[in-house]
């Protein structure tokens, strides 16, 4: 808001206060703003004029002086149309309720002596409904899992591991623990975490895709004495245990037998372990801000850094679902791994603190996806990244429409995949938000708009400020003006989000070294005393308080002067009928400042790659800035367990056709074509003769 709109606010609320501290009602002046907004400024207009013919006759039912002063100032000084976002008041209004209800209900449960946490509330399920199975399991030998048999298996577990890291009077801090299990031990380790959750450990959940010195750094920045291993993972384990076992760090695995020297198993100990409650008291000493969980980052730049999960942020995280309408009745459909926040915390512990079932399905199969789903009588789904896209990319079926599902909520889900969805599958509700693991902030769309990534309003903003400010795209850093502070961009403009640092919403940051969350924080943003999250996103805002997601900051590139977004480029050329997957990035090419556009593309089945069609294609739809100059045929793009495309090895290739082996093609305006690249064409690059 500019300084000319706040001077009129200020001066409005003032008249406002005048009248009321004399006893005159205030509300023939908001009557005159909501007919001008209503009728608009003729009729208004006209209304004005037949009341000033008809004052004799008016004048008993007239308003006091002040109330007519007030009330021209008001239409003076107010627009002539009613703020964008006031069309959106009693959603923003519905919401804000909600997760102001929420909030303090947490709050509420953690300044309980002992503090109410996500276990005990699992403890009071278990008692209650015994029988009721909250989770089940799609995979090899599929079975359901009642409250009374995964509360034995958390019972078990707790009295097992209690004498490994909880000190002998129980007063002390907890020691973490680490579970490195596969999808296929699903169950079990769930069962182990709240067995160290009912003993107040915090739990880190490590990519069990992840070896070497990358699980190496992972166990250790946990600060685990005590790591629990999957027996099909022996080999990841035995390449690391020496400086694991030279940190003391004690290893078990989840098995009757061990095959590895030094290493336990505590499959007989559980089996033989007491069935007797975990008293409460073991958790006495936890407050809302220790630590319940780590759950690592990507590592796409760098080692993973285990981001910390309060009690109370897991809490936070886990209501999503009762904020987004989802009840005990329903049943949850979830492929997403349990060391990824959506599945495990969005996704069971949301159903655990509900009541409500949840269906784990050990991998994504677009072709079981909907078959599960009808099997299971499967209401809400979850969706990270492309799963989506990928439902809708599968083949056709008659049964496509022939399901219960209701609600879908996840993050990351582009426009033209929204629509594509709800047209082939139904009218499925979406319900996107957007967030990250380490973050403060989040958004939620909740009104529904199609492809944006969130909705804020002046209420929420001041609940959780927030900023989009210009950014620096070769230095990865916020533009500032010359008195140091960052500059914010105009409605609708692309900015990198900063969410300030209250008390209200900490930045909780990594365990380990304070520098590896200092690096995410950016000072002197808009006050010379202030702090902000730097999330790394560029999103931007529409008048009406929508946000759209438009980039990771890392994989913006800079070509010819302008920001060239990948996701943007993947949505035009995902377009074109023969391309079934894209994936975007920047490639440096010598002698060119920023970098040029590359794509590497999976071809449609059955369909071949045509050059002149997709030069058509990308002249008529894109700036010239953004037209990619290179593709890359693959047989399959790579992708992560939590659905993203990879970019880091692709850029260290770049369009090198010494070193890759897959097709490449050039862009050649002349021939107004993408034609093969030779070893020719490369050098001509290289050296600058051929004209980019």
């Amino acid at each position: 808001m500019g300084a000319g709109p706040r001077l009129s606010l200020v001066l409005l609320l003032a008249l406002l206060s005048v009248l009321l501290s004399l006893g005159l009602s205030p509300w023939p002046v908001a009557v005159a703003l909501a007919l001008r907004w209503l009728l608009g400024d003729p009729v208004c207009c006209a209304l004005i004029g037949l009341a000033v013919l008809a004052r004799p006759w008016l004048v008993p039912w007239m308003p006091h002086w002040l109330n007519l002063v007030a009330g021209a100032l008001m239409l003076a000084l107010l627009p002539a149309r009613p703020p964008a976002g006031l069309r959106w008041l009693l959603v923003d209004l519905s919401f804000i309720v909600g997760i102001l209800r929420i909030g303090l209900g947490i709050r509420s449960r953690l300044s309980r002596k002992p503090p109410d946490t996500f276990v005990d509330a699992f403890e009071r399920r278990a008692r209650a409904q015994p029988s009721h199975a909250p989770l089940v399991w799609t995979g090899p030998g599929g079975r359901s899992v009642t409250y009374r048999e995964l509360d034995a298996q958390a019972c078990r577990a707790a009295w097992v591991l209690k004498a490994e890291l909880v000190d002998s009077e129980g007063q002390g801090a907890r020691e973490p623990a680490a579970l490195l299990v596969l999808a296929s031990q699903a169950i079990p380790a769930l069962g182990l975490w709240l067995g160290l959750a009912k003993l107040g450990c915090p739990v880190a959940w490590i990519n069990p895709h992840i070896r070497g010195a990358p699980l190496v750094h992972s166990v250790l920045s946990s600060g685990a004495r005590v790591l629990v291993v999957d027996p099909d993972l022996w080999e990841n384990l035995e390449e690391v245990l020496p400086k694991l076992q030279a940190e003391n760090i004690r290893c078990f695995y989840l098995s009757l037998s061990s095959p590895t020297p030094g290493v336990g198993a505590l499959g007989a100990a559980l089996d033989a372990a007491p069935l007797d409650p975990v008293p409460a008291d073991l958790r006495a000493v936890i407050t809302r801000k220790s630590p319940a969980l780590f759950i690592y980052t990507s590592g796409t730049t760098g080692l993973p850094k285990p981001a910390i999960l309060t009690h109370e942020r897991v809490l936070q995280m886990s209501r999503m679902l009762s904020l987004s309408g989802v009840t005990a009745d329903d049943v949850v459909y979830t492929v997403l791994p349990l060391y990824h926040v959506m599945g495990l915390v969005l996704g069971v512990l949301g159903c655990l603190e509900l009541g409500a079932t949840c269906v784990l399905a050990p991998k994504f199969s677009a072709s079981c996806f909907w078959d599960d789903c009808r099997q299971h009588g499967v209401t809400v789904i979850q969706y990270v990244g492309e799963v989506l896209r990928y439902l809708c990319n599968a083949p056709q079926r008659q049964e496509d429409r022939t399901h219960t599902v209701r609600l879908a909520m996840g993050n990351g889900l582009r426009a033209d995949v929204w629509e594509a969805f709800q047209q082939r599958f139904g009218p499925i509700r979406i319900f996107e938000v957007y967030g990250s693991t380490e973050g403060n902030v989040g958004f939620v769309n909740y009104p529904g708009r199609c492809g944006a990534v969130g909705k804020t309003s002046c209420i929420l903003r001041m609940l959780a400020p927030f900023e989009l400010v210009q950014f620096d795209t070769e230095a990865a850093e916020p533009v500032r003006d010359k008195s140091g502070f960052c500059v914010p961009v105009g409605p609708g403009e692309p900015g990198l989000l900063l969410t300030r640092v209250l008390g209200r919403h900490p930045f909780l940051g990594y365990r380990g070294p304070r520098e590896l969350s200092e690096r995410k924080l950016v000072r002197k943003v808009r006050c010379p005393d202030d702090i902000y999250y730097n999330s790394g996103d560029v999103l931007s805002m529409d008048r009406e308080g929508f946000l759209y997601f438009h980039d990771r900051l890392g994989d913006t590139f800079r070509w010819k002067g302008e920001n060239v977004s990948t996701r943007e480029v993947e949505g035009v050329l995902s377009l074109v009928d023969f391309l079934q997957e894209v994936n975007v990035y920047g490639v440096s090419v010598p002698g060119c400042e920023g970098k040029v556009g590359m794509a590497a593309v999976q071809l449609a089945p059955g369909r071949t790659f045509d050059g002149q069609k997709l030069y058509q294609h990308v002249r008529t739809w894109l700036p010239s800035y953004a037209v990619p100059h290179f593709i890359r045929i693959q047989d399959t793009l790579e992708i992560t367990n939590t659905f993203k495309l990879v970019k880091s090895r692709l850029v260290r290739e770049g369009f090198n056709v010494g070193v890759i082996a897959d097709s490449l093609f050039v862009l050649d305006n002349q021939a107004q074509t993408f034609r093969p690249l030779t070893q020719e064409t490369y050098q001509a690059v290289c050296e600058g003769t051929w004209k980019l």
